[in-house]
C-alpha cells in the first residue's frame, strides 16, 4: 500500500531561487518553533522550514516511488542558483522508515533552506519569494529547566534483558551471527518540548555528529550511512561501543574496546554488509583493514570510513542516491547478519514498532548529491510535551544482557542530556 503525496508536485510553486548571504550566525539558532528541518555538523549543513511539497509513502517500492516523485518535481522547476554546490537549489529532507515496506517514510521540500558549506552561506526559497527579503527567525533562549517524568516503553528492562538472552541462545545455536535489539523510553515534560532547544543542546554536546530533524524525529547521529557527491560515495560505519570513564579509567576502557574480539567481530560484520551492498554499484571501493576509535561525549565506538566511486557504465551506473540508500539499508549495524534472519528476530523479540528509528535520515538535492545518516541517538516527538527515546545494541555471541542494558542507558543519555541540561 502506498500513500499519495500530501502536496502533489503539480500543485506546488515552481520558482526556486538561491542566493549567497552573510554567515547568519549558527544555523540551528535560525530555526522557527514549528516545522524544523535540520542536517548540521560542526556548524555547517542545512536547516529548513515551511512545506512547499510533501510525500508520505509506504510499501515495497517506497524509495523508488519517492525517487520518481522527486525527479518529476525537480524537472518542472524554474531555478536560479548563484552557488551550484551540494545542498543549494531545491532540497528534499527525508526520514525513511526502518522497514520502508511496512512503515511510513516522510519526504519534505522546505519553502526556505539556510545552508552553509566551507564557510559560505546561502538561502534558498521555493515558491517565488525573494530570498533577500526573507527575515530569518531570531534566536530564542532555552528557558527554564524542564521537569521530566520517564516511563518504560514497550519492554521493561528485565523483559528486554530476557529478549537479549534469547537472542544470544539463537546465535549460539547458529541461527544467525548478529542481531540489533533496541528499546524505547517514554518521557513527558511539564511544558511543551521545543525542538530548537533540543537540537542546539545536541549539537553543542556532540559536534562530530549530524544533528538532524525531520517531521518530529530529531537526534544527533554519529553514523553516516551514505554521502554522494557527484560519483564519489562515502560512509562511516559504527559498531562496537564502550562507555566513557574518568582519567585512567577512560584510557583503560578505550584500550579494552579496540582490543575486544567481540566488538571487533561485530564491527567487521557491519563493514562487510555495507561493502557487499555497495560493490555492485562501484568501480572502486575501499574499506580500512582496521577500525579506529570515535570518541563522543558519552561513549566510544569502533569506526571505519568507507569510500568508493560509482560506476560510469553498466546496468547500475545510473543509480541515484535513494536507490543506493535502499540497497545498503539495513546494514548489520542496525539490523544484524544475515539480514532476513535478524529482521525476523527483531520483529519477534523487540516488542515495539521502530517506525523511523534506525532508518535513513538526511537530504537530497536536484543534482543527486546528498547525505544520509542513520536515525540513532534520537527521539520522536509524540505530543507537544512528550517524546519517545530509542537506543539499541548489537547482540553477538558472548553478549551479556546486563552489559547490553547498560549500553542502552549510555546511549539514552545522549538525548537525556539535551532534555535535562
Amino acid at each position: 500500500m502506498t500513500a499519495a503525496a500530501l502536496t502533489p508536485p503539480a500543485a506546488a510553486a515552481r520558482t526556486v531561487t538561491t542566493v549567497q548571504v552573510p554567515a547568519a550566525g549558527e544555523l540551528l539558532d535560525r530555526l522557527p518553533a514549528e516545522g524544523a528541518l535540520s542536517w548540521v555538523r560542526r556548524g555547517e549543513g542545512l536547516v529548513g522550514w515551511g512545506e512547499a511539497a510533501r510525500l508520505e509513502v509506504t510499501g515495497p517500492h517506497a524509495l523508488q516511488e519517492a525517487a520518481a516523485w522527486w525527479a518529476d518535481y525537480t524537472a518542472e522547476l524554474d531555478g536560479d542558483d548563484e552557488l551550484d554546490v551540494p545542498g543549494s537549489g531545491p532540497v528534499l529532507f527525508a526520514s525513511i522508515a526502518f522497514d520502508p515496506a511496512a512503515g511510513t517514510s516522510v519526504f519534505v521540500v522546505p519553502e526556505v533552506v539556510l545552508g552553509r558549506r566551507d564557510g559560505v552561506a546561502w538561502l534558498t526559497t521555493v515558491g517565488g519569494a525573494d530570498p533577500r527579503a526573507v527575515r530569518l527567525p531570531d534566536p530564542v533562549d532555552d528557558g527554564p529547566a524542564l521537569r521530566l517524568r520517564y516511563a518504560d516503553g514497550a519492554l521493561d528492562p528485565a523483559t528486554w534483558c530476557a529478549a537479549v538472552a534469547e537472542a544470544v541462545t539463537r546465535i549460539d545455536a547458529g541461527a544467525l551471527q548478529k542481531v540489533v535489539l533496541a528499546r524505547d523510553l517514554l518521557v513527558t515534560a511539564d511544558v511543551p518540548l521545543d525542538p530548537r532547544r533540543l537540537l542546539r543542546r545536541l549539537a553543542a554536546r556532540f559536534p562530530d555528529c549530524w544533528t538532524f530533524a525531520v517531521d518530529g524525529l530529531l537526534g544527533a547521529t554519529p553514523e553516516l550511512l551514505l554521502r554522494r557527491t557527484g560519483r564519489q560515495l562515502s560512509a562511516r560505519v559504527l559498531a562496537g561501543t564502550a562507555p566513557r570513564g574518568a582519567g585512567a579509567d577512560d584510557d583503560r576502557l578505550a584500550a579494552a574496546l579496540i582490543g575486544s574480539a567481540k566488538d571487533r567481530s561485530e564491527h567487521a560484520l557491519a563493514v562487510d554488509s555495507l561493502v557487499r551492498a555497495l560493490e555492485p554499484f562501484c568501480a572502486t571501493l575501499h574499506a580500512p583493514e582496521e577500525p579506529e576509535l570515535l570518541t563522543l561525549a558519552n561513549v566510544r565506538h569502533l569506526a571505519s570510513d568507507v569510500t568508493g566511486t560509482q560506476r560510469r557504465r553498466g546496468a547500475r551506473a545510473g543509480a541515484g542516491l535513494l536507490e543506493l540508500v535502499g540497497a545498503v539499508h539495513p546494514t548489520a549495524a542496525v539490523c544484524g547478519t544475515p539480514t532476513p534472519d535478524a529482521a525476523a528476530v527483531i520483529t519477534e523479540l523487540e516488542g515495539m514498532d521502530r517506525g523511523r528509528y534506525a532508518g535513513p535520515v538526511g537530504w537530497l538535492d536536484s543534482r543527486g548529491d546528498g547525505e544520509f545518516g542513520l536515525a540513532l541517538r534520537c527521539a520522536e516527538l509524540v505530543g507537544e510535551d512528550s517524546a519517545r527515546l530509542f537506543a539499541g545494541c548489537g547482540i553477538v555471541a558472548g553478549s551479556d544482557p546486563a552489559a547490553e542494558l547498560a549500553e542502552t542507558q549510555s546511549k539514552f543519555a545522549a538525548f537525556q542530556a539535551a532534555l535535562e541540561g
